[in-house]
Order: C-alpha cells, then structure tokens, then sequence
C-alpha cells in the first residue's frame, strides 16, 4: 500500500516524521534506486527504499522500552563529537529503536525508546500534552519562587502552560523540587528554574504520562506493558 515516504521511515524506526523529512531533503534517501524527494509516496512492500545506501525493512514487531538514562549520555543513536549515546545502553533489545523525546546530557531518568512511528508521535507530539515530571534538585529559595514556577514563561518566543511545582524536601543549600510540565521545550524545566534566580544541581524525568521510572536503575531498560502502551496512546 502506498504511503508517505516520512511516514514508512518513522514505522521503520529510522527517524520521527520530521527527521525523515530531514535526510529526504539531503538526498540520503532512495526509492528503487532514485534519489527520493520531500511528499513522495511509496509501497514498503514492493519498493526498495534505502537511506545512506542501506535497505530498510518494516519492522516484525513493535517495540517499547522505558530507559533510566544516566548522566552525560546524549539522547540519539549516533553522535558526531563521539559523546557516548543511549544505544550503547540498549544491549538485548534485538531490534533498532529510536528515542521518544529527549533528555540533554546533563538530565537523567526516564527515556521512553520505541520503533513505533505512532506511538512516538502519540507521546512526544506537543498537542498530546502528555505530563512529565521531574525530581529537580536546586540551590536557592525555593519557597520564595514556587509559586512563580507554576506560571506560564515566555521561551523561545511562545508562553509555556502552567505548571506544577511541590516542594519534597529542603536542603541545606535548596530543596529538591517535583516539577511537572505538559510539554518538553529545549531545556524547560532547568530554564524555567533558572529564570527564577534557582541553580540546578540535579535533574531526574520520573514519569511521562502513567509510565513511572520506578526501580530501574540507571543504565537499566525494561519493555512497556500492555496497559502502559495503551494509555500513552491515548489522546
């Protein structure tokens, strides 16, 4: 059956939609042999469809795993400065699979990874509003600014959605804060505490949507349950 080029690319678990929009402009993308071009259709079935020379594949199976990222990992498969990457955490997973979101190299926790085109879209879209929720260790008052960080920023030139903010406990220099956002712009939660004169020290994602981080340790990856996928579907 026929479909947008983009579209098989992300089922294939190459890139997202818009990566894939990506490596089609750069002419990394063929389809039987001819350089492809960005709203091209194709039968993943019956056509040869390679990116960088290599032949993709519709996956067998979908795949979706919940990964504890350690700090001073990059959340892609493959980097150019050669920083080390999540995929060599992902030793026994069997099949290749792409990260949903991301997490910067600094921030540690919850990082959902699938090969499932929708199901990244489904999370990771921003009309989803799926809920995130960060344990933020800070310095600084953060009674005095709590209320402050549940206000809507301007960042990047678009007001952020309110947002949830608690404090867990204090510290002798801080607090460690629960932040919860229902989006994920570059960096929020550190700029968000930043912008309210807040040093972060530490930054744990420990939820996204009903898929909690629980006891995996860092390093550590499991598969997602049924139920889990299913509400993450969910709009």
């Amino acid at each position: 059956m026929q479909q947008r080029l983009q579209k098989i690319l992300s089922a294939c678990g190459i890139a997202s939609r818009r990566a894939a929009e990506k490596l089609i402009e750069q002419g990394l993308v063929t389809v039987n042999g001819s350089t492809a071009v960005v709203g091209m259709a194709a039968d993943p079935e019956t056509d040869l469809i390679c990116v960088r020379g290599e032949q993709v594949r519709m996956p067998e199976e979908h795949v979706y795993i919940a990964l504890n990222k350690p700090r001073g990992y990059v959340t892609t498969l493959q980097d150019e400065r050669g920083r080390r990457s999540v995929a060599a955490l992902l030793s026994g997973v069997g099949v290749r699979v792409y990260p949903v979101g991301r997490l910067d190299m600094d921030s540690e926790g919850l990082l959902l990874l699938t090969n499932d085109g929708a199901f990244a879209n489904a999370v990771a879209h921003p009309a989803a509003g799926k809920k995130k929720t960060y344990h933020v260790s800070v310095d600084g008052d953060a009674d005095a600014v709590l209320a402050r960080l549940e206000q809507p920023f301007e960042m990047d030139g678009y007001m952020t959605r309110p947002a949830q903010a608690e404090i867990l406990k204090h510290t002798a220099d801080g607090a460690v804060l629960a932040v919860t956002i229902g989006e994920g712009r570059n960096r929020q939660v550190r700029r968000m505490c930043e912008h309210c004169g807040l040093h972060v020290r530490r930054l744990v994602r420990v939820r996204i949507g009903g898929v909690e981080l629980g006891r995996l340790r860092p390093g550590e990856w499991r598969r997602l349950t049924e139920r889990e996928i299913a509400a993450l579907m969910q709009k």
